[in-house]
């Protein structure tokens, strides 16, 4: 599956952006999504991920509670909703996509996700 991520942008500390992650190519709903971000300097970590249902989300502990990961299959669309952002939420955000056979899923790691976005910048201001 193709993936297009979108959204990034330059915000204020404790602002709020949504990014979006349009799939193409194959079909959405037996996708298993996840969210990634790599800083500068630093390694890509792991953000969010959802299962193909829908049904389960995950967290790393850094965004617990302040990002979410929703999906819109209908639109072939996985989302990536911050708010409460700090400057340490600067990095270039990616998405992912890996075909799971079981609806509840979720992947943490990325070496386990085949298919990659381009990445999108979010910049966070102090």
């Amino acid at each position: 599956v193709q993936l297009q991520a979108s959204g990034g942008g330059l915000v204020q500390a404790g602002g709020s952006l949504r990014l979006s992650c349009v799939a193409s190519g194959r079909t959405f709903s037996r996708y298993a999504m996840g969210w990634f971000r790599q800083a500068p300097g630093k390694e890509r970590e792991f953000a969010a991920a959802i299962s193909r249902s829908g049904d389960y989300q995950y967290y790393a502990d850094s965004v617990n509670g302040r990002f979410t990961i929703p999906r819109d299959d209908a639109k072939n669309t996985v989302y990536l909703r911050m708010t409460s952002l700090k400057p340490e939420d600067t990095a270039v955000y990616y998405c992912a996509a890996e075909e799971t056979l079981m609806e509840s899923t979720m992947i943490i790691a990325a070496d386990e996700y085949d298919d990659w976005g381009q990445g999108t910048l979010v910049t966070v201001s102090s």
